[in-house]
């Protein structure tokens, strides 16, 4: 782990943590849509983390998104699905957070929530072999 980082890759794992909590409760009490942007956030979170942890950081979503595609999943570091849900998961986030006629049902939130925590797991796996 890069050394001038490692309080903020800290932090950032923290965040995904907590927005991790926060999903399943949101879930809990049937806020999907809120659900789904907190789930999101928790994956945001954890990658942001693992490039950091790199020496990489990013200030918008698609830049990020982009970089976990480009130094993780071409890279062989982690596996071609990770971007596939970190993809759907933003998409999803966009739905839930500015869509006004569709909404995230439960199914989508529940799967969201369980797709989040294990890109968190892969995220913090590659911090502790790092």
């Amino acid at each position: 782990m890069n050394g001038d980082f490692s309080e903020e890759v800290l932090a950032h794992m923290d965040r995904a943590r907590q927005a991790l909590a926060a999903a399943r409760s949101l879930c809990g009490a049937g806020l999907f849509d809120d659900a789904a942007s907190r789930a999101y956030y928790a994956a945001f979170h954890g990658a942001s983390a693992a490039l950091m942890a790199r020496g990489l950081t990013f200030r918008k979503h698609g830049a990020l998104i982009g970089a976990v595609h480009r130094q993780l999943i071409h890279g062989g570091v982690v596996p071609a699905e990770t971007g596939k849900w970190l993809t759907w998961l933003f998409e999803l986030r966009s739905v839930g957070d500015y869509a006004e006629i569709i909404h995230v049902n439960e199914q989508q939130a529940l799967l969201a929530l369980t797709r989040a925590q294990q890109l968190v797991e892969t995220f913090e796996g590659l911090l502790r072999d790092a």
